[in-house]
This record gives structure tokens, sequence and C-alpha cells, in this order.
């Protein structure tokens, strides 16, 4: 389990990673590369948010390296290679909110049809990761902010990884989920 003040810290890293990348100041002084839990494997995700609406978001599922260096690689990526996003600017730099998501170990969610797989999906709990095939896509626990309907949320995250909006109801997806620990800036 990773504390709020642990938490503290790896928005901490993240921000002074993307911050170097831009060519800004740095103080690293508050950052104690020496803890044991910096050496764990999570899967992760870096949010940037401005004005609330999101700015980038990039992540792992599955842990690939420590958080020691992961940190540092997936904000840089979130914040300057999200394709949907240009990268981010000097000038916003101070303008964004960064959001940290460490995964649980993805489950294998079963289900018998496309009712049971709506009433089942827990909203705001449970981020899901669906694949068919090649296509896979996930949406964590935060979007079902923005998709509070079940049956929305699957259309969306189909459509995320790139099959036909109703494919969720066809009962042909692998179907995992997950949960997360959230760290935010935003207060």
């Amino acid at each position: 389990m990773i504390s709020d003040k642990q938490g503290k810290m790896l928005l901490e890293m993240a921000r002074i990673s993307i911050a170097e990348k831009l060519g800004l100041p740095v103080d690293k002084s508050q950052i104690d590369l020496d803890q044991s839990f910096l050496e764990a494997k999570l899967g992760l995700f870096v949010s940037l948010h401005k004005n609330s609406c999101l700015r980038g978001c990039i992540g792992v599922i599955e842990p690939i390296e420590p958080l020691k260096t992961g940190i540092k690689e997936i904000a840089r990526l979130a914040a300057f290679k999200d394709s949907r996003f240009a990268p981010l600017s000097e000038d916003e730099f101070d303008q964004v909110d960064l959001e940290i998501s460490l995964l649980s170990p993805p489950e294998e969610f079963e289900y018998d049809g496309a009712n049971e797989l709506l009433q089942r999906l827990v909203p705001f709990k449970h981020g899901v990761i669906i694949k068919k095939g090649s296509r896979q896509a996930t949406f964590l626990p935060q979007v079902w902010e923005q998709l509070p309907d079940p049956a929305s949320f699957l259309s969306q995250l189909c459509i995320k990884a790139g099959l036909d909006a109703d494919e969720w109801g066809k009962g042909s997806l692998t179907v995992h989920t997950y949960r997360v620990h959230l760290f935010s800036e935003k207060k």
C-alpha cells in the first residue's frame, strides 16, 4: 500500500520530470529515491488536467519497470506524446494538475451476456479492460465521472478499442477489471 505521503512524492517526481523536459529549473532536494516503495512494479497511469479537462493521459496496465523510473517516463509521455493533444508547452506547465493512478493487478471478469455485464460492473470502482482479437482498450475508474451509464461507458470503450460501439452487447469480449489508488494535485 502506498501512503498519501508517498503518493505526494510520486506527484512531485512526475512534475519534476516534465519540468526537466521543458528545461525549467527544478528542486529535487525533497525527493528521496532510496525509499523501498519506489522499487515496486505496478500498473501506472499519469493524467494531466487543465481547467478540469483532460490534457494528456498515458500509462501501462502491466508493470514493466519500478516506480522509480516508470513514473518519470510515463509522466513525460502523458505530457508530450499523447497523440490526442499537442505537446505540453512551458506556458501551460503551471496550469495543469497531475493525477497518478496506481493499478491493482487486472482480474478476469467473467460474465454471461450483456445484462450480467451491465449489472455487475461497479461504476467509479472498476477500471475496465476489454479485448477482442488484437483490439484492446481500457478506461480508468475516473472515466465513470464522464460516462456514469454502464452501457455508454462500454460503448465508448469499444469505440476506443476500434470496435463497433455495440460490440460489448454481443458477449464476445474478454473483460478484465482493476482498481486504482489515486493521487492528485487537484484540491
